[in-house]
């Protein structure tokens, strides 16, 4: 190209300066649009007493002059990455905290954003500054993933993931120019969340009558026939169980010995049919603990119970009755698969506590197709 010639970039590049008023503090971003598309960036925060500025803030003169600095690089084709002067652990580290606090984190997600980090992320970028990861390097790292440590396709997929989202707080904040995660693209999978099995309402029954103890079978009769979660049913009082109204309400969860808001983050309420009804009825009937704070299904000491324990006596339990070898969780897919049937799918999301209708249109796939194939019959003049 002709070095006198105008960079045929010039015509696309224009940009503004912005002035974000937070609570406490007021922020300057530069924003710029070119041929590759939208950019903003966080410039610093805003001087607001008079005098020149200190080291770091900026006045709206100041931002012009930053933006005009950028644009002249872009139209000159030089726009090089700064350094950010940040090391990808720390900004991890920032990245978590901040996480914590604007994201309101169940205390299941910090721990398994935690795990993420120390076991993959941080081995693999912790002491790179941030500008030198790049999407090649990325990309081996995600594949590296597969083939030295064995992880599947989906599990590869949610690490890298968490690596993007890590990675655009930089570009948020930290003036990191284009996230390289962004530019490797998502492993193919062969896993289908539509696949999985679930227990027939006999099953069901007869889980429940091989059970342990009164408990564990209203327990199961509860999970099957109300989808709630483990964690869900663990936590759930007795003031939380409204007999007159046919309903249960979830308020919270519990796991990891701490309790916390359902998974979803937001309560709801779910039918109690009779079935259900007669079995909590039944446990009511105990000696002690059954007050409105106290927990349903709960320990001999009152307490929550083990989540690992309940688990092996469903195994045995499932074994007793000669059922198919299903997980607990399958019992809540047991309620979504049959529930669909009867019900609309915004009633059965709202019903199972799923944030996105996606997780529950799984459950078409076994929505029973009589009525249709009967349209179908017709169609086709057969019987």
């Amino acid at each position: 190209m002709n070095p006198l010639r105008p960079n045929p970039l010039a015509p696309w590049v224009s940009g503004s300066v912005e002035l974000y008023e937070g609570k406490r503090s007021k922020t300057w971003y530069v924003c710029w649009r070119d041929r590759d598309g939208q950019h903003r960036q966080r410039l610093g925060p805003a001087w607001t007493a008079k005098g020149p500025p200190d080291l770091g803030y900026f006045r709206e003169r100041e931002a012009k002059a930053a933006l005009e600095a950028i644009i002249t690089d872009v139209r000159r084709g030089a726009s090089a990455q700064a350094r950010t002067g940040l090391t990808f652990a720390a900004l991890a580290q920032e990245w978590f905290e901040h996480g914590q606090l604007e994201r309101d984190w169940s205390h299941n997600t910090i721990a398994d954003y935690r795990s993420v980090l120390n076991a993959h992320l941080l081995p693999a970028f912790g002491q790179l500054r941030v500008e030198s990861i790049s999407p090649p390097k990325v990309e081996r790292w995600r594949n590296e993933l597969l083939r030295e440590h064995g992880l599947s396709r989906r599990n590869a997929n949610k690490i890298h993931a968490v690596l993007h989202a890590v990675l655009e707080r930089a570009v948020e904040h930290h003036s990191l120019q284009e996230n390289p995660a962004r530019h490797v693209r998502k492993l193919r999978e062969s896993y289908d969340a539509a696949r999985f099995e679930f227990y027939t309402p006999d099953e069901v029954r007869a889980l429940a009558e091989a059970a342990a103890s009164v408990q564990d079978g209203a327990l199961y009769l509860t999970a099957a026939f109300t989808g709630l979660r483990r964690g869900e049913l663990v936590a759930l009082r007795w003031g939380e169980v409204d007999f007159q109204n046919h309903v249960i309400r979830v308020i919270e969860g519990y796991s990891r010995n701490r309790r916390g808001r359902p998974k979803s983050r937001r309560s709801r309420s779910v039918p109690m049919v009779a079935e259900v009804a007669r079995a909590l009825t039944e446990l009511k009937g105990r000696e002690h603990f059954t007050g409105r704070d106290d927990l349903v299904f709960c320990a001999e000491d009152g307490g929550h119970i083990d989540g690992s324990a309940l688990r092996r006596r469903f195994v045995l339990g499932r074994q007793a009755a000669g059922l198919r070898p299903l997980r607990f969780h399958d019992l809540r897919h047991t309620f979504g698969s049959l529930a669909i049937n009867r019900a609309s799918i915004v009633q059965v999301q709202a019903w199972m506590g799923h944030a996105d209708i996606k997780t529950t249109m799984r459950y078409l796939h076994h929505k029973s197709r009589a009525d249709e194939a009967e349209i179908l019959a017709g169609a086709f003049g057969s019987e």
